[in-house]
C-alpha cells in the first residue's frame, strides 16, 4: 500500500494544524472507505471508491451534509436533495463520468438490501465522478452495479489506500498521474478536540504548486489541458448543522487553489461535507429532532482544517500514484518525487 510514499513520508507537510493518527478521512471515528479497482487488458483503467459516513444504517440514521460547487461542469447525482434537505441517506460513491448510472444502481440496490429497509421505496443515492478517458476506455462502460456493491462491501475504517486505485485508477492531475488522496487535521475548540478528514479524486489541471513552491516551472510537466475535475469529500466529528457544513465545504476549494488548480471552464469541482456526530444525527421518523451543535464562532479552525486537509490530500494523490499505461497506448507518468523534493527542500 502506498509504496511510493506520501507527502509526510518524504519530510514535507502543509499548514500548521496536526494530522490525526492515520492522516486520513478515517481518522474521523466510524467513517469507512472501500475501493474496487478495474485493470483489464490494455484499455480498462477505472474503478469505484465508496465512503460510508458510519457503519450503521445510513438511511435511518442520516447525517447532516453540505454541498459546494466550485465549477459545475460535472455530474453529481443526488446533489439537489442534499441541498434541499441538508442530509445524506446513503453512502457516497465516486467513479468515472459514464458510470454514474451504474453507481446509482449499485448504491440503490445495496441500500434496499440492508436490514430494516424492506419497505423503503425512495432512495437518494449520491454518486460523483471525474472523467478518466485519457487512460480508460470510458465508452466501454465496464463499471457495473456489482462493482459498486463490492466497493461498499470492502469499506472499512483504518488506513486508506491511495494513488491509482478505485475511482482514481485512470485519473490525471497537473499532467501527472492523479488518483485518490486523503489527509486529516485535528482542531481544538472550547467544546473539545475534533477531527476533520478529506478524501479527493484528483483529475484536474493547472500549475502544480507543492508546499508553496511553484514546481511546475522547473518540472516542465507533460502537456495537459487545464480542464478536468476534482471530487472532495470532507468528514468531521464536530457537531455541525448542514448550513455550517456547506460553509465548510466551500473552504475546500482554497486547498485546490493552493496546489495550483484554477477550476477551469470544463472542470467539475465539487465538495461535500458531512458530520458524523451523534449530536446532530437525524433519526428518520422522529417527531422532533434535538441537536447540539457548535456555534459559528468555532468554525474558523475547522475552515483552516478543511483547506489544509484538502491541499495535502491532493498532494498525497500525486505522490502515491504510479505510472499507468492505458487505452490507445497512452502513458501518464507518475509525479517525479525526487525532483519535487529537490525543489521544495531548503538547500
Amino acid at each position: 500500500m502506498n509504496r511510493r510514499g506520501r507527502l509526510r513520508d518524504h519530510g514535507l507537510s502543509v499548514g500548521r494544524l496536526p494530522p490525526g493518527p492515520l492522516n486520513a478521512i478515517t481518522d474521523v471515528p466510524d467513517v469507512h472507505v472501500g475501493h474496487l479497482t478495474l485493470l483489464e487488458g490494455d484499455a480498462v483503467r477505472t474503478g469505484v471508491t465508496a465512503i460510508l459516513p458510519h457503519g450503521g444504517n445510513v438511511f435511518w440514521e442520516r447525517v447532516p451534509a453540505g454541498l459546494a460547487v466550485g465549477n459545475g461542469y460535472g455530474k453529481l447525482a443526488g446533489s439537489t436533495q442534499v441541498q434541499e434537505l441538508g442530509e445524506l441517506e446513503t453512502p457516497l460513491v465516486l467513479t468515472n463520468t459514464l458510470s454514474v448510472a451504474a453507481g446509482l444502481d449499485g448504491v440503490i440496490g445495496w441500500t434496499l438490501e440492508q436490514p430494516g429497509n424492506e419497505a423503503v421505496q425512495s432512495v437518494n443515492a449520491v454518486v460523483g465522478e471525474t472523467n478518466d478517458g485519457v487512460l480508460n476506455d470510458i465508452r466501454a462502460r465496464v463499471v457495473r452495479p456489482e462493482h459498486v456493491r463490492a466497493a461498499l462491501a470492502a469499506a472499512r475504517p483504518g488506513p486508506v489506500e491511495e494513488g491509482a486505485v478505485g475511482a482514481g485508477t485512470g485519473t490525471v492531475c497537473f499532467g501527472w498521474k492523479g488518483g485518490i488522496g486523503t489527509a486529516s487535521r485535528v482542531v481544538v475548540a472550547d467544546a473539545g478536540a475534533f477531527t476533520l478528514g478529506a478524501l479527493v479524486q484528483s483529475n484536474f489541471g493547472g500549475d502544480l504548486t507543492v508546499c508553496g513552491v511553484p514546481v511546475w516551472a522547473d518540472l516542465q510537466p507533460p502537456p495537459a489541458a487545464p480542464d478536468g475535475s476534482v471530487m472532495i469529500v470532507l468528514a468531521t466529528d464536530a457537531p455541525l448543522s448542514d448550513r455550517n457544513l456547506t460553509r465548510l465545504a466551500r473552504r475546500a476549494f482554497l486547498g485546490v487553489g493552493r496546489t495550483g488548480g484554477v477550476m477551469a471552464n470544463g472542470s467539475g469541482d465539487y465538495a461535500l461535507a458531512f458530520s458524523t456526530s451523534p449530536g446532530v444525527r437525524r433519526v428518520a421518523g422522529s417527531p422532533l429532532l434535538h441537536t447540539s451543535e457548535l456555534p459559528n464562532t468555532a468554525l474558523s479552525a475547522l475552515f483552516q482544517a478543511a483547506v489544509e486537509a484538502t491541499e495535502e490530500a491532493i498532494l498525497n494523490s500525486l505522490f502515491t500514484a504510479h505510472t499507468i499505461t492505458g487505452t490507445g497506448g497512452r502513458t501518464v507518468q507518475a509525479l517525479p518525487v525526487d525532483r519535487v523534493l529537490a525543489l521544495t527542500r531548503p538547500a
